[in-house]
């Protein structure tokens, strides 16, 4: 029954044409027990001038079968089969693809909320800005959250706005939670890195960065799914691989923003944006390689520095600065040592009170040579 009514659904957002059409490009590798649920998110739109172009990428299991089903469902479903080259080569040639006046992404183990291409579709109408931005919804098989950046990036609605106006919207960068303007991204040359893992930084930091304009939206218009098999890129952190990736990308946005935006957005970039996912890495040091450390302490020391924002005067919270700290200075067993601390006291760490004063007892707390900033939480 739930299969009829969504079939009746898909037939009835087809037979509806709004005047502008979005594409929507959706790369599929080995998503079988997902993608189903993916599509259905997108065809049941209020939006219904969809054109979905579906890039199985060589999957190896039924990918591509659930792919061609659609697509033989609905006409608003094209499917391109080609031989596995990665995430950013199947975004790129799905946009190829691509002949809408807008364009979406979505991956293929997450859900586009519903009403999420009415609500950015719509606000590009009425401002003319490039892009338009909604908000994310995490979710697992428990519960449903927001994460407290994506909250705060969108507490308020802004509408043709600018990066030097909203600096922390820099940290904003999925793919899938915007439409873009076409004649934008075709103008701005913007296509994602290939061979390469975290390719959304580097094209949505040109993105927003060469965007005339773009708008915020506070509603959720796209559910991330969090896999409970690990098997998500974003899940695999001790790989030297993964972190050879992760600091190639952030080089290349960094490059960006150090040549296209002021002072003040170079402050919140290298203070707030850039350092957001490197506790991960910081936490992946216990048994990894000497490769893998001498990689890690090369890209802190790369990107914070006296001539940017150290890293224990980044706005991270306070253990991550301490965990940065150290590897600035190459104090791996003292990392080591810390973090065994932290897992020791899942509750809250121990305190006492030195000079009329409360600092966290840790085991380099009273080290002489500690900043005062990383005595006090």
């Amino acid at each position: 029954m739930a299969s009829l009514l969504s079939r009746l659904k898909r037939r009835q957002a087809a037979a509806e044409t709004p005047s502008a059409l979005l594409s929507v490009v959706v790369p599929a590798y080995d998503v079988e027990d997902y993608l189903a649920d993916c599509l259905d998110s997108i065809l049941t739109q209020s939006y219904a001038a969809l054109e979905v172009v579906v890039v199985d990428d060589g999957s190896t299991d039924g990918t591509g079968v659930v792919a061609d089903d659609f697509a033989a469902r609905d006409p608003r479903v094209r499917v391109v089969h080609q031989a596995n080259a990665g995430l950013g080569a199947a975004r790129n040639e799905g946009t190829r693809r691509s002949t809408g006046t807008y364009l979406a992404f979505a991956d293929s183990d997450d859900l586009v909320s519903p009403g999420a291409y009415e609500l950015l579709v719509g606000s590009l109408d009425r401002t003319g800005s490039d892009l338009a931005i909604g908000a994310v919804e995490r979710f697992d098989e428990v519960r449903t959250f927001m994460t407290p950046l994506m909250r705060e990036n969108h507490r308020s609605a802004a509408a043709a706005a600018s990066v030097e106006e909203l600096p922390l919207l820099l940290a904003d960068v999925f793919a899938w939670n915007k439409v873009y303007r076409r004649s934008f991204w075709d103008a701005a040359a913007l296509a994602f890195p290939e061979d390469v893992r975290y390719e959304d930084q580097p094209a949505l930091t040109r993105a927003l960065v060469e965007a005339r304009a773009f708008d915020v939206l506070t509603e959720p218009v796209y559910r991330w799914r969090v896999r409970s098999d690990g098997s998500s890129i974003s899940q695999q952190r001790a790989d030297p691989r993964d972190l050879a990736d992760r600091i190639l990308t952030k080089r290349w946005s960094t490059a960006v923003v150090q040549e296209r935006t002021s002072a003040a957005t170079r402050r919140v970039w290298f203070a707030r944006v850039l350092p957001i996912d490197m506790w991960e890495y910081f936490r992946a040091v216990p048994g990894s390689s000497d490769e893998y450390w001498a990689m890690l302490r090369d890209g802190v020391e790369e990107f914070w520095g006296p001539d940017t924002v150290p890293f224990e005067q980044t706005a991270l919270p306070w253990r991550q600065r301490v965990m940065g700290w150290l590897v600035s200075r190459g104090e791996r067993s003292a990392l080591e040592e810390f973090l065994a601390f932290l897992d020791l006291h899942p509750d809250g760490l121990p305190r006492r009170v030195v000079e009329g004063r409360e600092v966290v007892d840790h085991p380099i707390s009273d080290r002489p040579d500690l900043p005062d900033a990383l005595r006090v939480p």
